[in-house]
C-alpha cells in the first residue's frame, strides 16, 4: 500500500521526494479513492460532481486540484496562461473529502457569494469552504438545477493576497447557502 493513503488531515502528503510520475501516481491514487471512485461523494445533502469541459471530466478537475494557473509570455511577447504543477495544493488534496464531510468542526466558514464568472461573463453563486486555521479553501458551483455542486478546484491560501481576497468573499456573503 502507498504510504500516501494512509496520510489523514492535517498531515500533508509526501511529494518532494518522488520523481514526477511516482508523484503523478501517488495523487491519482488518493484522487481516484477520494473523488473519482466514490459515488457517496456529498457535501452536505448535495452530490460533487466534476466540472465539464472539452477533456474527460475528471481529467479536468484532477489538474484543478493539483496544478495552478500562471500567466507567461512567449518569446514574441504574447502572453498566455498555463497550468503547472503546484506542491502546497496537491500536498493537501487528502483533505477535500474532509471537508466535504465537515469532520473538522471549528475554524471553518461555509459561505456563497453572488461573483461575476469571468470566463463565462456572467454572475454566479458559488459557495466556498474556507478553512480558517489553514488557511485551505474549497470551490463549489451549483448545479444548474441547484441540486448538486460541481467541484470547481481547491487550494491553499500560499499567495500575499489570498487571505485578503477570501476575507472580502466572506464580508460579501448571502443569507443563505446555495
Amino acid at each position: 500500500m502507498p504510504f500516501n493513503v494512509l496520510k489523514t488531515y492535517p498531515q500533508l502528503l509526501e511529494l518532494t521526494h518522488l520523481n514526477v510520475p511516482q508523484r503523478v501516481q501517488s495523487l491519482q491514487g488518493i484522487f481516484k479513492r477520494d473523488i473519482e471512485e466514490n459515488p457517496g461523494l456529498h457535501f452536505r445533502t448535495k452530490t460533487i460532481r466534476p466540472i465539464k469541459g472539452e477533456e474527460p471530466a475528471m481529467v479536468i478537475l484532477f489538474r484543478h486540484l493539483t496544478t495552478e494557473e500562471i500567466e507567461v509570455e512567449d518569446e514574441n511577447g504574447n502572453k498566455y496562461t498555463k497550468r503547472i504543477f503546484e506542491m502546497d495544493r496537491s500536498q493537501r488534496l487528502h483533505w477535500i473529502k474532509f471537508h466535504l464531510e465537515e469532520k473538522k468542526k471549528n475554524n471553518v466558514e461555509v459561505f456563497s457569494v453572488e461573483e461575476r464568472d469571468q470566463k463565462k461573463r456572467k454572475d454566479i453563486i458559488r459557495t466556498y469552504i474556507y478553512d480558517v486555521e489553514q488557511k485551505y479553501l474549497i470551490v463549489l458551483d451549483p448545479q444548474r438545477t441547484l441540486k448538486d455542486y460541481y467541484l470547481v478546484t481547491a487550494y491553499h491560501l500560499n499567495k500575499d493576497y489570498g487571505e485578503k481576497k477570501i476575507n472580502k468573499l466572506m464580508k460579501r456573503r448571502l443569507p443563505e447557502l446555495h
